[in-house]
């Protein structure tokens, strides 16, 4: 059974800035407003974030949207995203992107309200699965999985033929979550197709998002067909939770991983366990969250190498330096590969996959001593917008240079001015598993192959909730001389079958 967060066409509690913001008049908006509509001039449906980017280069760090008949206020200045970050005034926000998707994940903790229990107490069980202790041991089957990925591409250069980049990624993403996190093989590389799991994931995104592009109102009637293949998306979803937990209870196995944990651990203070139906919502999260925005930081990552080989030799040789002839590289070997990381950082702060965070205020206040906000008031903070600010990150903001991540840029610049996880007590559990993840993909593609764009192809990027590159294809070739004992990979697969 779901839950139905929609209520007269909003999320329980829903509040218009118009309501938590006394003098919303003084915040910008876009011209040729629309009665009853609101902002919709030139908007694009399929492009909501790109549409309030373009707006905040025009409106400033601090403006607003209507959308049939409600405020929203966006954020993106370095000053008041900070001020935002202050956890003692403000807390995470469920805006109405994630509220959509609380039929699928409920109160999982990425979807949780404040107030909601389980979002601490899975937080408090599951912490410990992302330590350095289990992050080592995920290690071995993270390059299984880049094995398969490898394998797949070595096929492709062999022929001359291009790789579709976002789909293998999502294939090596969602193949790493769930063997680490669920002893789960969903054998996607040996398919011609998405997994049914990615095809259900992505049409609950893009349902999601479609809901925020039509009058509230009017959604029941706008969207009824898309609404049924919704609850297809979430029955079938559910489905395949609910089955690879019933094996996980039959087989009596204690793989000691996110799922041992979700069954077999108790609160370590007040020894609480998490209910059936909330493991559910965990392991949906984790499943979606957990490779959705991982697949689109590394195609990000692998444009922006493709398009400037001078980063790409430069983080290769990198590669070779600290790997040598391993045949695989080592845990801690990763956390070496610092330009490999900035690569991934700078990819990050264009395109942050996971694009905009709320923020609600506590209690009565004012933001960066300007604007004031009642309590319960929100705003959205422009996650992209926020990694272009040129007070922060200079005039030339829009231009892809890894190397405003060396450790000295980094000291340099004010906290709170990159934010690819969200922040505070709510931002994302799995972040260190990411990094890794992702660092360990790009010094193996690197170390085995050059990769060729497109040269015709330009930057799209499509958006169902995250981001992700439309339509990337890259040619990959094996390096010369071919490095034998670097790529022959070997390494099974531990308790195969968030």
């Amino acid at each position: 059974m779901t839950e139905a967060p929609i209520r007269d066409g909003l999320p329980r509690g829903f509040r218009g800035a118009e309501l938590g913001w006394p003098e919303l008049d003084r915040i910008p908006h876009p011209p040729y407003r629309v009665p009853l509509l609101g902002d919709v001039v030139g908007v694009n449906r399929r492009t909501p974030l790109q549409d309030s980017l373009r707006h905040a280069r025009r409106l400033g760090p601090v403006f607003r949207r209507k959308a049939f008949g409600k405020e929203f206020v966006f954020v993106w200045g370095a000053r008041h995203a900070a001020d935002l970050a202050d956890e003692s005034r403000f807390a995470k926000h469920v805006g109405l992107g994630i509220a959509n998707l609380r039929p699928v994940a409920g109160d999982g903790l990425f979807t949780a309200y404040n107030h909601e229990p389980n979002w601490q107490l899975a937080h408090d069980v599951l912490a410990p699965g992302f330590s350095r202790e289990a992050m080592a041991g995920y290690h071995p089957m993270m390059l299984a999985v880049a094995r398969q990925l490898t394998e797949h591409w070595d096929r492709a250069a062999a022929t001359g033929r291009a790789v579709d980049v976002p789909g293998d990624m999502t294939k090596l993403t969602l193949e790493t979550i769930a063997r680490t996190g669920f002893g789960h093989d969903f054998g996607s590389f040996e398919r011609s197709r998405p997994h049914p799991f990615v095809t259900a994931m992505v049409g609950t995104l893009t349902y999601a998002q479609r809901l925020n592009t039509v009058p509230f109102p009017l959604a029941p009637l706008l969207l009824r067909s898309a609404s049924r293949r919704n609850a297809a998306d979430i029955a079938y979803l559910n489905r395949t939770v609910d089955e690879l937990v019933r094996a996980r209870r039959a087989s009596g196995r204690g793989d000691g991983d996110l799922l041992d944990r979700m069954l077999q651990t108790a609160h370590p203070e007040t020894g609480e366990r998490l209910e059936p139906r909330n493991v559910r919502r965990q392991v949906i999260t984790f499943l979606v969250a957990g490779h959705e925005t991982t697949s689109g930081a590394l195609s990000f990552a692998l444009h922006y190498l493709s398009r400037h080989p001078e980063v790409a030799a430069r983080a290769r040789a990198e590669v070779d330096r600290v790997w040598g002839d391993a045949a695989e590289p080592a845990y801690e070997q990763v956390a070496r590969l610092r330009y490999v990381r900035r690569v991934l950082d700078e990819s990050l702060r264009l395109w942050p996959t996971a694009p905009a965070f709320a923020r609600e205020a506590r209690e009565d206040t004012v933001l960066a001593g300007e604007h004031p906000m009642r309590r319960g008031a929100w705003a959205l903070v422009l996650t992209p917008m926020l990694h272009r600010d040129p007070e922060v990150w200079g005039a030339d903001a829009e231009r892809f240079d890894p190397d405003r991540f060396d450790a000295r840029a980094v000291r340099s610049r004010a906290p709170h001015t990159f934010k690819p996880f969200g922040t505070g007590a709510r931002a994302c559990i799995g972040r260190q598993f990411a990094l890794h993840e992702a660092t360990l993909v790009l010094g193996l593609l690197l170390r085995r192959y050059e990769m060729r764009p497109d040269p015709a192809y330009r930057l799209r990027v499509t958006e169902r909730l995250t981001l992700m590159p439309e339509g990337l294809r890259l040619h990959p070739e094996r390096r010369t001389p071919v490095r034998e004992a670097a790529s022959d990979l070997r390494c099974p697969v531990p308790g195969a079958g968030d």
